[in-house]
């Protein structure tokens, strides 16, 4: 009969643990949070210390009446929530609810759910920690006392269903900052002038770099023109020739914010996505034999820091497998970042031995990605440097001087496993030069000059944007993923081309919250809130303290607000269409799928329809109807047949407006990582691929 009860908060989690524990335990889940503060309701007491009112969730009367009967029925209660103050926060709960003293050794936690990980924090199980409770209290509290104090002002003032956030509205403040910017900028000419050279049967390209050894930028036609006529009829001779090694360290072990960021890169993973898949890995995937097991440590972390034995057996594996010459010449330490909380390891595999293509028959195809992405990026950061060769040769004619650079990976290192991605999608290549001397004379070939203009900032994607939130410090790793889905889902932005767009909602919220509530949208400020978190998760500061400073001016602030904000008047964008129902016009709407057209004659007339754009191609099913552009639930573009549901012909690909020479039939557009090549969905006829 078993003697202890285990909660944690996932069935998933529960299955997993209970193969672990053996017969001795009863091992329930709680399906996340039991009690929270109401949503019809402020349900904080200001006038009382900001007392919470809590309830229970809606829905859990029948987990908590099973968890109740299922504790009657044991000595023990252990609480096994994930190890962060969201866990914590929910182990309080349950020991509030339970009747759990909270004097008693209860709490246990684990950073990965392998078998020895959980039974040795069994062995060591501790006291709810209060000082993270206060922490995620206070977090808690003070995002209710800023929704639920902005958000009806807003209601009133501008549109009913608004709301702001203390992170959300900073988040959508940088999307909009990035906006003015690219409206504001103003493009400035320059120009690049790059000579094709020969060295007997080799080619050198040498960029133009400056006078008199000195960088000189050209800025006009006009200055181009003075280059060519400077350097019409001199010889181009090789002045200088430089050579040195340049070394590349591993990027360290993701944590969440990179995870999000590398797994956007490289699987277009929404943050979203990434953490649920994540999820996934960390409670437990069934091995077969093996039996069920966590892949990865715990997905909710701000360190980079590696345990002893994790490194040890990295090494072991990477001598094994690459050779000793692969291994650093001491181990792997990487800088903790300011702020960072330090509390769990980096993400990393419970085991490095667990190869992803040895376990890619359990996983599906997104677990299997992720998995390959998490276990390469860490054996690389415990890998050699890389090395590379580089030559720089300064080549002149007359008094100006061109530049030829070209490198060569001499040293693989970690970049055998895996390396780092970027946001420009840039790859580094070997670039060689031909073997060159000082003073030799190389035969000018062709001059290209080239005229360029600047380019503005570039949109947020979800991968830059949770980027810079991270370095400035705004949210905590937990917070990332729904900061961005909620600023979608209240209209206040939109994708493009997978990069955030504000709206005009958006835009106008935002800047009514930075007339009235000039702290909610400053960096500095909602940086120094999540510092003052950390020092209450420390036991350094007091969290009701840190919530009265905040909220005595803030209160002043809302009622000046409510008195002075101005009614804010929003136009539906009208359309060209005309609803076929009632014969009004069509207006553009906003929804948390992204724009729709809705009747102007609301509420009388209640008909909404997708946004379809023509691509004046004959669907290829029906032969009646045209094949349209339209977008997913997911903002994830597609084409059908306008006739849908009569006919439900549907393509990812994008259909070209001409018919297969071969037989007439539809041709589509198919992307690929070497270009784009256009196929036919009828016959084997295919175009070569266009750059």
């Amino acid at each position: 009969m078993a003697d202890s009860l285990v909660i944690v908060e996932s069935p998933a989690k529960a299955k997993t643990i209970k193969k672990y524990l053996g017969s001795k335990y009863i091992v329930k889940a709680s399906m996340g949070h039991v009690r929270d503060l109401p949503k019809s309701q402020m349900g904080v007491d200001v006038e009382d210390k900001f007392t919470p009112k809590y309830i229970t969730v809606r829905g859990k009367g029948d987990v908590l009446k099973e968890l109740r009967q299922a504790k009657k029925k044991v000595k023990c209660v252990y609480l096994a929530a994930d190890p962060d103050r969201e866990g914590e926060a929910i182990a309080w709960h349950l020991a509030h609810i339970l009747d759990v003293p909270l004097d008693q050794e209860c709490r246990v936690v684990f950073n990965e759910i392998t078998k020895q990980a959980v039974k040795d924090a069994f062995k060591q199980p501790r006291k709810i920690n209060m000082d993270l409770v206060n922490a995620q209290q206070a977090r808690r509290i003070l995002d209710r006392l800023v929704g639920y104090g902005i958000s009806p002002i807003l209601w009133k003032k501008v549109k009913k269903g608004l709301s702001a956030g203390r992170v959300q509205s900073v988040a959508v403040k940088l999307i909009m900052d990035r906006e003015l910017e690219i409206r504001q900028f103003v493009p400035e000419e320059y120009w690049t002038v790059t000579a094709v050279l020969a060295s007997g049967e080799d080619e050198v390209e040498a960029k133009f770099h400056g006078y008199h050894n000195k960088k000189t930028e050209l800025k006009s036609a006009e200055d181009v023109d003075k280059l060519l006529a400077d350097i019409k009829g001199k010889r181009f001779i090789v002045e200088e020739i430089k050579t040195s090694e340049r070394k590349r360290n591993p990027a360290p072990s993701f944590i969440t914010s990179t995870l999000q960021q590398e797994a956007a890169r490289k699987l277009n993973f929404r943050a979203q996505k990434t953490m649920a898949v994540a999820q996934q890995l960390y409670e437990g995937i069934d091995l077969g034999k093996e039996g069920t097991v966590g892949l990865i440590t715990y997905m909710r972390t701000d360190s980079t820091r590696i345990s002893e034995t994790a490194q040890a057996e990295a090494k072991a594996y990477i001598e094994q497998t690459y050779g000793k010459e692969y291994l650093p010449t001491s181990p792997r330490t990487h800088k903790k970042k300011a702020g960072a909380q330090d509390a769990h390891e980096a993400i990393r595999p419970t085991s490095v031995l667990r190869k992803p293509a040895d376990i890619k028959e359990y996983l599906s195809r997104d677990q299997f990605r992720l998995y390959k992405l998490i276990w390469e990026r860490f054996v690389a950061s415990q890998m050699a440097t890389a090395v590379f060769d580089s030559v720089t040769a300064d080549i002149r004619a007359g008094d100006a001087l061109f530049r030829a650079s070209g490198s060569k990976l001499k040293f693989a290192g970690f970049m055998k496993v895996y390396v780092e991605g970027n946001d420009e999608n840039k790859k580094e290549e070997d670039k060689l030069l031909p073997p060159l001397s000082e003073g030799q004379t190389l035969k000018r070939k062709s001059i290209d000059p080239k005229q360029h203009f600047t380019q503005p900032p570039p949109r947020y994607s979800e991968a830059s944007l949770v980027k810079e939130l991270e370095e400035k410090g705004i949210g905590r790793p937990s917070t990332y993923a729904p900061t961005l889905d909620t600023i979608q889902k209240r209209g206040y932005v939109f994708l493009k081309e997978k990069r955030f767009v504000p709206s005009e909602l958006g835009e106008i919220v935002i800047q009514l919250i930075g007339e009235f509530f000039p702290e909610i949208l400053d960096v500095k400020f909602t940086a120094n809130m999540e510092d003052d978190l950390d020092q209450v998760e420390e036991g350094k500061a007091d969290w009701i303290q840190i919530l009265d400073h905040f909220y005595q001016p803030f209160q002043k602030r809302l009622q000046t607000a409510e008195k002075e904000m101005a009614e804010v008047e929003l136009e539906d964008e009208v359309s060209d269409e005309v609803c076929e129902k009632c014969g009004s016009p069509m207006v553009y709407k906003f929804g948390r799928f992204g724009k729709f057209l809705a009747c102007s004659a609301f509420p009388e007339c209640r008909n909404t329809k997708a946004i379809v754009k023509s691509t004046g191609v004959t669907c290829p099913e029906c032969k009646q109807g045209e094949v349209v552009e339209r977008k997913s639930k997911k903002q994830r573009t597609f084409y059908g047949c306008n006739r849908y549901p009569d006919c439900e012909f549907v393509s990812w690909d994008a259909p070209v407006a001409r018919p297969c020479p071969k037989c007439k039939g539809m041709m589509v557009e198919k992307k690929g990582k070497k270009g784009t090549v256009i196929r036919c969905t009828s016959c084997d006829y295919n175009e070569e691929t266009k750059d």
